[in-house]
């Protein structure tokens, strides 16, 4: 019998012990699935002694047996690539920067989306910040 002790951190078995990293997610998840699964805790025990919900118990389940223990491993929340300005969005802006250089942001992004792109102000404003297209503004000397 394997049963993970909290206080110690620690994997506790029959003949000894094997300590466990305080944020290794990993294997914490891992020793919830054990302990409810082979340990004869029960998921709603397991899942309350690890913090888990049930419903997310029955998800890391379900991910460990289909994926094995990488899936248990927390992945990166929101979306995973730009899917509004994508590179033929970022290539319209600059073209019609270059076309027009005293467009606004508003009048590039309105002529993308009558071509059918779909593209708010505040993204060509984001994609003329990071290409340094901005408008040059006339700066006052004091040599004249």
């Amino acid at each position: 019998m394997v049963w993970f002790n909290l206080e110690e951190q620690a994997l506790i078995g029959a003949d000894g012990s094997l300590e466990v990293l305080l944020d290794d997610e990993i294997t914490h998840k891992l020793c919830m699935l054990i302990e409810g699964e082979c340990e004869g805790l029960g998921p709603s025990q397991a899942a309350q002694k690890y913090d888990f919900s049930k419903q997310r118990y029955f998800q890391l389940r379900t991910a460990f047996g289909e994926q094995g223990a990488i899936a248990l491993r927390s992945q990166k929340r929101g979306p995973k690539r730009n899917y509004r300005r994508t590179h033929e969005v970022v290539r319209q802006i600059i073209r019609h920067r270059f076309l027009d250089s005293h467009a606004s942001a508003d009048v590039i992004a309105q002529k993308l989306r009558q071509c059918g792109l779909s593209i708010s102000t505040r993204s060509v404003e984001r994609v003329i910040q990071e290409f340094g297209l901005q408008k040059k503004t006339a700066s006052l000397s004091s040599n004249p």
